[in-house]
């Protein structure tokens, strides 16, 4: 077992590193652990595995919820979170500031993606954060780390591929993830307020107070979040109502946007070509990682690898809080070298029988994942989250790393609360079989 795990270890780095897409480094990783280390012939194994990764009625709603973000992201619509949250937020420590987090958190419930999230909503609040004398580092590092809960708070396309492939509901998923979502909010905004509290306002760090608007033309400004907040509640209602399936809900999402896009008046031909064409392209890829990453999951059971990778952890007699310490340090090396949806392809191909053997609630266990895996969109050198943020802003990965470190270690602490109370992510999903 240790030849095979050094050999398909090895092989997979050095796929990783050559450049090599994902999808292929999964494969040829694949390939030689069936080649030689396994009596089974590699070919008919991956023609079965890709023929049944492609067509899952779940897996449909990905390229839904990806049409749903790209049409948002070129029709403007996003554009009216920072006209409607910012006149409320000035009595607020930290006051505009704020628009980041919230901005995200509702952004990242219509779209489902953690860089057109953060690609949206910074186009929008930075420009403006900066021309109101806001601190930049502290703009950078709410953006960064608040847009990473497009991952988390549904509908999630995280979510969607790790229900996918590890055969849990989409729907409890998606309940699970509320609560957890919501909490790191709350975390992120009690930081900012203390640190406004504890900064005050000397020297523009916390911008100038543009409280003096009437109560009329809050009323008015607020008026701009209404097409977004009807996107997000015909989405959720058509899911936790029982009126759609996820992917149901979905293509409803798509067809809202559309809708809610034209009478905005910002929607034409280019935009829905343009949209639809890079929600294909986005799609198929993520279509052949989770194709690669069946073909090694199929691998990696006939080698039998990670069954003796559980019986060995379990004779190590971890508890259940050691091995979550471990796998958190772990899925965090890793990430620092992978994205959200490979590396959730990845650990779920060969650490899901640890898991089981473990006694973790696979729903619990997909919220901790996702919640790792908005940890790496921030960590270098390939976080994407900040290079999106260098591309807005042109400062060096270092400084937007150093601005995203608290959040980080927030994220660290919402971890250790969920393991301590489980029902912050269960409750939703067992209240929904009661």
């Amino acid at each position: 077992m240790l030849l095979l795990s050094l050999a398909t270890i090895f092989t997979l780095v050095v796929l990783l590193g050559s450049g090599v897409w994902i999808a292929f480094a999964l494969i040829g990783t694949a390939w030689v652990a069936l080649q030689f280390f396994s009596p089974f012939d590699p070919g008919p194994i991956l023609a079965s595995d890709f023929w049944g990764a492609s067509y899952g009625w779940d897996l449909t709603a990905l390229p839904m919820f990806i049409w749903m973000g790209e049409i948002l992201f070129r029709s403007g619509l996003a554009d009216n979170m920072f006209r409607g949250l910012s006149p409320w937020l000035n009595r607020l420590p930290g006051r505009l500031l704020h628009t980041n987090i919230i901005g995200s958190g509702m952004f990242a419930a219509v779209c489902g993606s953690s860089a057109a999230t953060c690609a949206t909503v910074g186009k929008m609040t930075l420009p403006e954060l900066e021309r109101r004398g806001y601190d930049s580092n502290m703009a950078i590092g709410t953006l960064a780390s608040a847009s990473t809960l497009g991952l988390l708070i549904p509908p999630s396309i995280v979510l969607i591929v790790y229900g996918v492939v590890t055969e849990q509901s989409i729907t409890r998923l998606f309940m699970a993830g509320i609560g957890p979502g919501l909490m790191i909010l709350a975390m992120f905004m009690t930081y900012l307020v203390l640190w406004a509290l504890l900064k005050g306002n000397r020297n523009g760090l916390t911008g100038a107070d543009e409280s003096g608007m009437s109560f009329v033309e809050k009323l008015r400004n607020t008026w701009s979040l209404v097409p977004i907040l009807l996107l997000i509640g015909g989405i959720i209602v058509s899911i936790y109502g029982g009126l759609a399936s996820p992917t149901e809900a979905a293509a409803v999402g798509v067809v809202l946007s559309m809708v809610i896009a034209h009478f905005n008046g910002h929607f034409n031909r280019d935009i829905f070509t343009s949209s639809l064409f890079a929600a294909v392209r986005t799609a198929c890829m993520i279509a052949f990682i989770i194709a690669g990453a069946s073909f090694l999951t199929s691998a990696m059971g006939f080698t039998q690898v990670p069954m003796q990778l559980a019986r060995t952890i379990g004779e190590m007699g971890l508890s259940p809080t050691m091995l979550l310490v471990a796998l958190t340090v772990l899925l965090l090396i890793m990430g620092c070298f992978l994205d959200g949806i490979s590396l959730i392809l990845l650990v779920t191909a060969i650490i899901m029988p640890v898991v089981s053997a473990a006694g973790f609630d696979l729903i619990w266990f997909g919220i901790y994942l996702v919640i790792v895996v908005e940890m790496s969109q921030i960590t270098p050198p390939v976080g994407f989250n900040l290079f999106v943020i260098q591309g807005l802003t042109g400062k060096d990965i270092v400084t937007i790393t150093k601005a995203t470190l608290p959040f980080f270690l927030l994220m660290l602490l919402a971890i250790a609360f969920m393991h301590l109370f489980p029902e912050i992510a269960l409750y939703l999903p067992q209240a929904l079989n009661r």
